[in-house]
């Protein structure tokens, strides 16, 4: 019998509860009220604010409302949102192809950012080839552990490997959002993980670096701050959801 190669994950300390509470906590949230007639409006919403909150986080800060408003030609923003609007219908191929979607999205991501025969192609590294293969393997079946639990893994490994030329980190946080979509755990996108990395920004770049050490202390406080900022992803569809209502 093989052993799960992420188990070991959830025997760290603190770890197993928090992803517990992390899955309630989506629970709750994709039970609120505004889902049930305007779920494709606070899709759209959580879509917006993700691919705002993932630009940010590469340094390309800029006003919700002038992003809204179509103002923002910014390349890295623009990058953003195609790759939001894309993960829906990723989300299939994701399981099946993971290399593929990666490629896709750096494709979406770093049009205008970097040579076009740059987009979709992973540096030519022979360990960040090996270690590419090794996650595709735990994407396409080679883990049974919570999505949680691998998303957390597939962002930390492609944000210390940075595959790709430009934007790589938009990447990695659309790859952990596709895990959440293509395995059910969060089918519509609603959870916008992202915000929560941006609130939690020092801390996000704090834990990226401790995860890069693959050290027991530093997989647990990537661990521990990738499941809160999903609590504060699902929070986000509470308070997308209210003003939703309160508009209607």
């Amino acid at each position: 019998m093989t052993t799960d190669p992420l188990a070991p994950l959830l025997a760290l300390a603190d770890i197993a509860p928090a992803v517990e509470r992390a899955r309630d906590r989506v629970d709750q949230a994709h039970r609120h009220r505004a889902l049930r007639r305007h779920g494709g409006q606070v899709a759209a919403e959580v879509s917006l604010r993700s691919a705002v909150a993932s630009a940010a986080l590469e340094g390309r800060t800029h006003e919700r409302e002038a992003v809204r408003a179509g103002t923002v030609t910014d390349p890295v923003l623009q990058g953003a949102l195609r790759v939001a609007g894309a993960l829906p219908g990723l989300s299939e191929l994701w399981p099946k192809a993971p290399r593929q979607a990666l490629a896709k999205l750096h494709v979406l991501a770093a049009r205008d950012v970097v040579a076009e025969p740059e987009l979709g192609r992973p540096v030519a590294d022979p360990v960040v080839a090996a270690r590419l293969d090794g996650l595709a393997g735990l994407v396409a079946g080679g883990t049974k552990v919570s999505p949680l639990v691998l998303a957390a893994v597939v962002h930390g490994e492609l944000l210390n490997l940075r595959p790709f030329a430009g934007p790589s980190g938009v990447v990695a946080r659309a790859a952990a959002r596709l895990v959440l979509l293509s395995t059910g755990f969060d089918p519509r996108g609603l959870v916008a993980v992202d915000v929560g990395h941006q609130e939690r920004e020092p801390e996000y770049v704090g834990a990226a670096g401790a995860f890069a050490t693959g050290t027991p202390d530093g997989l647990r406080s990537w661990l521990r701050h990738y499941l809160t900022a999903v609590e504060v992803g699902a929070a986000q569809i509470e308070l997308i959801g209210d003003e939703v209502l309160a508009a209607s």
